[in-house]
Protein backbone atom coordinates (compact mmCIF):
# COMPACT_ATOMS: atom_id res chain seq x y z
CA UNK A 1 0.00 0.00 0.00
CA UNK A 2 0.95 3.43 -1.01
CA UNK A 3 2.28 5.46 1.81
CA UNK A 4 0.03 8.44 2.45
CA UNK A 5 0.98 12.14 3.66
CA UNK A 6 -0.44 15.28 4.54
CA UNK A 7 2.76 17.50 3.50
CA UNK A 8 2.01 20.05 0.79
CA UNK A 9 3.54 18.57 -2.36
CA UNK A 10 4.45 21.48 -4.00
CA UNK A 11 6.47 22.65 -1.12
CA UNK A 12 8.22 19.29 -1.41
CA UNK A 13 9.07 19.67 -5.17
CA UNK A 14 10.70 22.81 -4.70
CA UNK A 15 12.93 21.48 -1.97
CA UNK A 16 13.38 18.35 -3.32
CA UNK A 17 14.60 20.26 -6.48
CA UNK A 18 16.84 22.73 -4.30
CA UNK A 19 18.73 19.80 -3.07
CA UNK A 20 19.42 18.09 -6.08
CA UNK A 21 20.98 21.30 -7.10
CA UNK A 22 23.10 21.54 -4.12
CA UNK A 23 24.50 18.72 -4.51
CA UNK A 24 25.86 19.89 -8.18
CA UNK A 25 27.53 22.54 -5.94
CA UNK A 26 29.03 20.27 -3.64
CA UNK A 27 30.18 17.91 -6.05
CA UNK A 28 31.97 20.59 -7.90
CA UNK A 29 33.71 21.88 -4.39
CA UNK A 30 35.18 18.00 -4.30
CA UNK A 31 35.86 17.62 -7.54
CA UNK A 32 36.13 20.49 -9.94
CA UNK A 33 39.92 21.74 -10.82
CA UNK A 34 41.34 23.92 -8.61
CA UNK A 35 37.71 24.45 -6.95
CA UNK A 36 39.30 24.18 -3.41
CA UNK A 37 41.45 27.41 -3.60
CA UNK A 38 39.22 29.62 -6.60
CA UNK A 39 36.37 31.03 -6.46
CA UNK A 40 33.76 30.09 -9.99
CA UNK A 41 32.39 33.77 -9.76
CA UNK A 42 35.39 35.62 -9.87
CA UNK A 43 35.52 37.87 -13.34
CA UNK A 44 39.02 37.10 -14.28
CA UNK A 45 38.97 33.47 -14.27
CA UNK A 46 35.40 31.98 -14.79
CA UNK A 47 33.95 30.95 -17.62
CA UNK A 48 30.04 31.37 -18.36
CA UNK A 49 29.36 27.66 -17.71
CA UNK A 50 31.36 28.16 -14.53
CA UNK A 51 29.24 30.84 -13.86
CA UNK A 52 26.51 29.41 -14.43
CA UNK A 53 27.30 26.26 -12.59
CA UNK A 54 27.70 28.28 -9.39
CA UNK A 55 24.64 30.73 -9.88
CA UNK A 56 22.03 28.24 -10.30
CA UNK A 57 23.74 26.94 -7.21
CA UNK A 58 22.67 30.15 -5.11
CA UNK A 59 19.19 29.15 -5.49
CA UNK A 60 20.00 25.96 -2.27
CA UNK A 61 20.65 27.94 0.76
CA UNK A 62 18.03 30.53 0.76
CA UNK A 63 15.17 28.61 -0.80
CA UNK A 64 16.16 25.88 2.38
CA UNK A 65 15.96 28.71 4.49
CA UNK A 66 12.80 30.23 3.72
CA UNK A 67 10.97 27.36 3.70
CA UNK A 68 12.55 26.04 6.58
CA UNK A 69 10.55 29.02 8.37
CA UNK A 70 7.25 28.01 6.34
CA UNK A 71 7.46 24.25 7.13
CA UNK A 72 7.84 25.69 10.97
CA UNK A 73 4.59 27.77 10.70
CA UNK A 74 2.82 24.73 9.14
CA UNK A 75 3.63 22.77 12.07
CA UNK A 76 2.70 25.31 13.95
CA UNK A 77 -0.98 25.51 12.54
CA UNK A 78 -1.48 21.98 14.65
CA UNK A 79 0.47 22.86 18.00
CA UNK A 80 0.19 25.31 20.49
CA UNK A 81 2.88 27.99 20.65
CA UNK A 82 4.37 26.54 23.55
CA UNK A 83 4.54 23.41 21.62
CA UNK A 84 5.69 25.34 18.36
CA UNK A 85 8.33 27.19 20.29
CA UNK A 86 9.55 23.99 22.24
CA UNK A 87 10.19 22.43 18.60
CA UNK A 88 12.05 24.94 17.28
CA UNK A 89 14.22 25.95 19.79
CA UNK A 90 14.91 22.40 20.33
CA UNK A 91 15.55 21.39 17.18
CA UNK A 92 17.63 24.70 16.21
CA UNK A 93 19.95 23.76 19.15
CA UNK A 94 20.10 20.01 17.35
CA UNK A 95 21.28 21.46 14.31
CA UNK A 96 23.75 23.75 15.86
CA UNK A 97 24.99 20.69 17.17
CA UNK A 98 24.98 18.58 14.03
CA UNK A 99 26.98 21.21 12.18
CA UNK A 100 30.00 20.92 14.76
CA UNK A 101 30.33 17.52 15.18
CA UNK A 102 28.70 15.99 12.48
CA UNK A 103 29.00 18.00 9.51
CA UNK A 104 32.41 19.15 9.61
CA UNK A 105 33.69 15.24 10.55
CA UNK A 106 32.07 14.55 7.15
CA UNK A 107 33.25 17.48 5.34
CA UNK A 108 36.50 16.90 6.47
CA UNK A 109 37.33 13.75 7.76
CA UNK A 110 39.49 15.27 10.17
CA UNK A 111 38.91 13.53 13.64
CA UNK A 112 40.61 16.41 15.49
CA UNK A 113 38.52 18.85 14.45
CA UNK A 114 41.38 21.29 13.27
CA UNK A 115 39.41 23.47 10.55
CA UNK A 116 35.76 24.14 11.68
CA UNK A 117 33.34 25.24 9.39
CA UNK A 118 30.01 27.24 10.66
CA UNK A 119 27.82 26.57 7.42
CA UNK A 120 24.24 26.32 6.60
CA UNK A 121 23.21 23.99 9.37
CA UNK A 122 24.65 26.28 12.17
CA UNK A 123 22.80 28.74 10.23
CA UNK A 124 19.82 27.45 9.75
CA UNK A 125 19.36 26.07 13.99
CA UNK A 126 20.94 29.80 15.01
CA UNK A 127 17.45 30.99 12.98
CA UNK A 128 14.92 28.65 14.32
CA UNK A 129 16.40 29.33 17.90
CA UNK A 130 15.53 33.30 16.84
CA UNK A 131 12.23 32.34 15.47
CA UNK A 132 10.81 30.52 18.35
CA UNK A 133 11.00 33.52 20.18
CA UNK A 134 9.60 35.53 16.84
CA UNK A 135 6.49 33.27 17.04
CA UNK A 136 5.05 35.36 20.18
CA UNK A 137 4.84 38.88 18.36
CA UNK A 138 2.18 40.06 15.92
CA UNK A 139 2.42 39.34 12.63
CA UNK A 140 2.75 42.65 11.60
CA UNK A 141 6.10 42.67 13.56
CA UNK A 142 7.34 39.58 12.42
CA UNK A 143 7.22 40.77 9.15
CA UNK A 144 8.74 44.28 9.89
CA UNK A 145 11.51 42.67 11.58
CA UNK A 146 11.68 40.20 8.26
CA UNK A 147 11.89 43.19 5.81
CA UNK A 148 14.37 45.56 7.93
CA UNK A 149 16.59 42.21 8.51
CA UNK A 150 17.06 41.56 4.25
CA UNK A 151 16.69 44.71 2.78
CA UNK A 152 18.43 46.81 5.61
CA UNK A 153 21.70 44.53 5.98
CA UNK A 154 23.69 45.93 3.68
CA UNK A 155 22.87 49.36 4.52
CA UNK A 156 25.85 48.09 7.01
CA UNK A 157 28.26 46.89 4.37
CA UNK A 158 30.79 49.60 5.09
CA UNK A 159 31.14 48.40 8.45
CA UNK A 160 34.55 45.89 8.56
CA UNK A 161 36.18 45.11 11.45
CA UNK A 162 39.35 43.07 11.95
CA UNK A 163 41.05 41.36 15.00
CA UNK A 164 39.30 38.82 17.64
CA UNK A 165 37.87 41.05 19.76
CA UNK A 166 34.23 40.12 21.40
CA UNK A 167 33.32 42.85 19.51
CA UNK A 168 34.62 42.31 15.92
CA UNK A 169 33.80 37.86 16.84
CA UNK A 170 29.85 38.87 17.14
CA UNK A 171 29.71 41.31 13.72
CA UNK A 172 31.95 38.50 11.85
CA UNK A 173 29.35 36.20 13.54
CA UNK A 174 26.28 38.52 12.15
CA UNK A 175 27.43 40.39 9.88
CA UNK A 176 30.53 40.13 8.34
CA UNK A 177 31.57 36.43 8.42
CA UNK A 178 35.51 35.87 8.61
CA UNK A 179 37.83 32.62 8.55
CA UNK A 180 40.62 32.55 11.31
CA UNK A 181 43.70 30.86 11.56
CA UNK A 182 44.09 30.62 15.11
CA UNK A 183 47.32 28.04 14.82
CA UNK A 184 48.80 25.84 12.41
CA UNK A 185 46.24 23.24 13.31
CA UNK A 186 43.37 25.53 14.07
CA UNK A 187 41.13 27.32 11.69
CA UNK A 188 37.66 28.39 12.25
CA UNK A 189 35.14 29.32 9.35
CA UNK A 190 32.57 31.87 9.72
CA UNK A 191 30.89 31.17 6.73
CA UNK A 192 27.15 32.23 7.07
CA UNK A 193 26.65 35.41 8.58
CA UNK A 194 23.36 35.79 10.82
CA UNK A 195 21.33 38.95 10.00
CA UNK A 196 20.09 38.34 6.65
CA UNK A 197 19.53 34.69 6.89
CA UNK A 198 17.10 35.13 9.99
CA UNK A 199 15.15 37.68 8.47
CA UNK A 200 14.82 35.32 5.48
CA UNK A 201 13.25 32.42 7.87
CA UNK A 202 10.74 34.72 9.61
CA UNK A 203 9.31 35.79 6.14
CA UNK A 204 9.18 32.22 5.15
CA UNK A 205 7.42 31.38 8.35
CA UNK A 206 4.87 34.34 7.37
CA UNK A 207 4.60 32.70 4.00
CA UNK A 208 3.13 29.69 5.58
CA UNK A 209 0.13 31.61 5.84
CA UNK A 210 -0.56 31.09 2.18
CA UNK A 211 -0.24 27.36 2.72
CA UNK A 212 -3.47 27.32 5.57
CA UNK A 213 -6.26 24.62 4.66
CA UNK A 214 -8.55 27.31 4.09
CA UNK A 215 -6.63 29.60 2.29
CA UNK A 216 -8.34 29.80 -1.29
CA UNK A 217 -5.95 28.44 -3.88
CA UNK A 218 -6.67 30.87 -7.12
CA UNK A 219 -5.83 33.37 -4.29
CA UNK A 220 -2.37 31.94 -3.47
CA UNK A 221 -1.69 31.32 -6.90
CA UNK A 222 -2.43 35.43 -7.45
CA UNK A 223 -0.19 36.11 -4.32
CA UNK A 224 2.76 33.78 -5.72
CA UNK A 225 2.23 35.42 -9.32
CA UNK A 226 2.79 38.79 -7.89
CA UNK A 227 5.00 38.27 -5.31
CA UNK A 228 7.60 36.37 -7.50
CA UNK A 229 7.38 38.49 -10.12
CA UNK A 230 7.70 41.68 -7.98
CA UNK A 231 10.72 40.51 -6.19
CA UNK A 232 12.23 39.84 -9.87
CA UNK A 233 11.53 43.40 -11.09
CA UNK A 234 12.70 44.86 -7.88
CA UNK A 235 16.70 42.80 -8.45
CA UNK A 236 16.33 44.30 -11.98
CA UNK A 237 15.55 47.87 -10.54
CA UNK A 238 17.76 48.05 -7.88
CA UNK A 239 20.69 46.05 -9.94
CA UNK A 240 20.11 48.26 -12.91
CA UNK A 241 20.53 51.66 -10.52
CA UNK A 242 23.51 50.12 -9.13
CA UNK A 243 23.29 52.23 -5.86
CA UNK A 244 22.00 49.88 -3.55
CA UNK A 245 21.47 46.12 -2.10
CA UNK A 246 24.56 44.23 -2.99
CA UNK A 247 28.19 44.71 -1.84
CA UNK A 248 29.70 44.38 -5.52
CA UNK A 249 28.49 46.95 -8.15
CA UNK A 250 28.20 45.19 -11.67
CA UNK A 251 30.49 46.90 -14.01
CA UNK A 252 30.71 46.73 -17.58
CA UNK A 253 33.23 44.56 -19.28
CA UNK A 254 35.30 44.44 -22.60
CA UNK A 255 32.68 41.03 -23.68
CA UNK A 256 29.19 41.10 -23.21
CA UNK A 257 28.78 37.72 -21.65
CA UNK A 258 31.24 39.16 -18.55
CA UNK A 259 29.26 42.09 -17.99
CA UNK A 260 26.08 39.93 -18.02
CA UNK A 261 28.42 38.08 -15.33
CA UNK A 262 29.12 40.59 -13.36
CA UNK A 263 25.42 41.83 -13.47
CA UNK A 264 24.43 38.44 -12.03
CA UNK A 265 27.50 38.28 -9.82
CA UNK A 266 25.32 39.07 -6.51
CA UNK A 267 26.90 38.59 -2.91
CA UNK A 268 26.41 35.33 -1.30
CA UNK A 269 28.20 35.96 2.00
CA UNK A 270 26.32 37.31 3.68
CA UNK A 271 23.63 37.33 1.37
CA UNK A 272 22.38 40.60 -0.53
CA UNK A 273 19.28 41.63 -0.47
CA UNK A 274 20.01 41.82 -4.33
CA UNK A 275 21.12 38.18 -4.16
CA UNK A 276 17.92 36.75 -2.05
CA UNK A 277 15.38 38.69 -4.36
CA UNK A 278 17.16 36.93 -7.49
CA UNK A 279 16.90 33.50 -6.06
CA UNK A 280 13.24 33.99 -4.13
CA UNK A 281 11.80 35.62 -6.81
CA UNK A 282 12.00 32.44 -9.70
CA UNK A 283 11.45 30.08 -6.59
CA UNK A 284 7.65 31.39 -5.87
CA UNK A 285 7.06 31.72 -9.07
CA UNK A 286 8.20 27.45 -9.67
CA UNK A 287 5.54 26.98 -6.83
CA UNK A 288 3.17 28.99 -8.53
CA UNK A 289 3.67 26.82 -11.49
CA UNK A 290 3.84 23.76 -9.67
CA UNK A 291 0.61 24.33 -7.60
CA UNK A 292 -0.95 21.16 -9.29
CA UNK A 293 1.05 19.20 -11.22
CA UNK A 294 1.87 15.76 -10.79
CA UNK A 295 3.87 13.57 -12.79
CA UNK A 296 7.29 11.09 -12.97
CA UNK A 297 9.35 14.06 -12.80
CA UNK A 298 8.03 16.01 -9.52
CA UNK A 299 7.46 12.37 -7.92
CA UNK A 300 11.25 12.19 -8.62
CA UNK A 301 12.07 15.23 -6.61
CA UNK A 302 9.56 14.98 -4.04
CA UNK A 303 11.37 12.22 -2.23
CA UNK A 304 14.15 14.34 -2.18
CA UNK A 305 12.11 17.20 -0.40
CA UNK A 306 10.50 15.05 2.22
CA UNK A 307 14.28 13.86 3.70
CA UNK A 308 16.41 17.11 3.22
CA UNK A 309 18.37 16.38 6.91
CA UNK A 310 18.43 13.14 5.83
CA UNK A 311 19.64 13.42 2.23
CA UNK A 312 22.25 16.68 3.14
CA UNK A 313 24.33 14.70 5.40
CA UNK A 314 24.37 11.11 3.46
CA UNK A 315 24.44 12.85 -0.23
CA UNK A 316 28.01 15.00 1.58
CA UNK A 317 29.00 11.75 3.03
CA UNK A 318 28.87 9.95 -0.62
CA UNK A 319 30.60 12.68 -2.58
CA UNK A 320 33.67 13.15 -0.11
CA UNK A 321 34.09 8.91 -0.14
CA UNK A 322 33.63 9.55 -4.27
CA UNK A 323 35.99 11.98 -4.22
CA UNK A 324 38.67 9.89 -1.81
CA UNK A 325 38.29 6.54 -4.19
CA UNK A 326 39.08 9.13 -7.42
CA UNK A 327 41.81 10.53 -5.95
CA UNK A 328 43.27 6.86 -5.23
CA UNK A 329 42.18 6.05 -8.58
CA UNK A 330 44.80 8.30 -10.60
CA UNK A 331 47.40 7.95 -8.55
CA UNK A 332 46.82 11.15 -5.98
CA UNK A 333 47.61 10.94 -2.14
CA UNK A 334 44.32 10.31 -0.41
CA UNK A 335 45.75 11.25 2.72
CA UNK A 336 44.89 15.05 0.81
CA UNK A 337 41.24 14.84 0.92
CA UNK A 338 41.48 14.43 5.04
CA UNK A 339 40.87 18.38 4.98
CA UNK A 340 42.08 19.44 8.14
CA UNK A 341 43.83 22.68 8.79
CA UNK A 342 47.53 21.40 7.07
CA UNK A 343 45.86 20.95 4.21
CA UNK A 344 44.46 23.71 3.32
CA UNK A 345 47.65 25.42 4.77
CA UNK A 346 49.58 24.03 2.75
CA UNK A 347 46.86 24.34 -0.28
CA UNK A 348 47.56 20.37 -1.05
CA UNK A 349 44.69 20.47 -3.65
CA UNK A 350 45.97 23.07 -5.53
CA UNK A 351 45.86 21.61 -8.29
CA UNK A 352 43.85 19.03 -7.96
CA UNK A 353 40.79 18.35 -9.71
CA UNK A 354 38.80 17.19 -13.40
CA UNK A 355 36.92 18.63 -15.86
CA UNK A 356 33.36 20.18 -15.13
CA UNK A 357 31.96 17.38 -17.71
CA UNK A 358 33.27 14.58 -15.15
CA UNK A 359 31.65 17.17 -12.13
CA UNK A 360 28.21 16.80 -14.44
CA UNK A 361 28.53 13.10 -14.53
CA UNK A 362 29.63 12.53 -11.02
CA UNK A 363 26.57 14.28 -9.60
CA UNK A 364 24.26 13.23 -11.97
CA UNK A 365 25.57 9.79 -10.65
CA UNK A 366 25.22 10.10 -7.13
CA UNK A 367 22.00 11.51 -7.53
CA UNK A 368 20.37 8.04 -8.88
CA UNK A 369 22.72 6.40 -6.45
CA UNK A 370 21.03 8.10 -3.37
CA UNK A 371 17.44 8.08 -5.15
CA UNK A 372 16.05 4.59 -3.81
CA UNK A 373 17.83 5.08 -0.57
CA UNK A 374 16.06 8.67 0.08
CA UNK A 375 12.89 6.99 -1.32
CA UNK A 376 12.76 4.38 1.62
CA UNK A 377 13.66 6.34 3.63
CA UNK A 378 10.74 8.91 2.96
CA UNK A 379 8.20 5.86 2.84
CA UNK A 380 9.55 4.73 6.84
CA UNK A 381 8.91 8.14 7.56
CA UNK A 382 6.01 7.98 6.58
CA UNK A 383 4.60 5.12 7.84
CA UNK A 384 6.07 6.11 11.08
CA UNK A 385 4.61 9.30 11.98
CA UNK A 386 4.31 8.43 15.58
CA UNK A 387 8.04 8.50 16.15
CA UNK A 388 8.80 11.95 17.21
CA UNK A 389 12.43 11.53 16.91
CA UNK A 390 12.01 10.96 13.18
CA UNK A 391 10.79 14.54 13.12
CA UNK A 392 14.81 15.72 13.66
CA UNK A 393 16.18 13.73 11.04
Amino acid sequence: MKPKSTRIESIDILRGVIMVIMALDHVRSYFHYGSFFTNPTNLETTTPILFFTRFITHYCAPVFVFLAGTSAFLYGTKKSKPQLFKFLFTRGIWLIFLEVVVNNLIWTFDLTYSFLILQVIWTIGICMVCLSFLIYLPKQIILTIGILLVAGHNAMDGVVLEGQSLQSVIWYIFHQGKLFVLSPNSIIFIHYPLIPWIGLMALGYLFGTLYQKDFEVGLRKKWLFYLGVGTILLFFGLRGLNVYGDLVPWTHQETTSKTIISFFNVTKYPPSLLYLCITIGPSLLFLYTIETTKNEVTNFFLVFGRVPLFYYFLHVLVIHVFAIVGILIFGGEWKNMILDAQSFINQNLLIYGYSLLVVYAIWIGIILLLYPICKKYMNYKTNNKSKWWLSYL
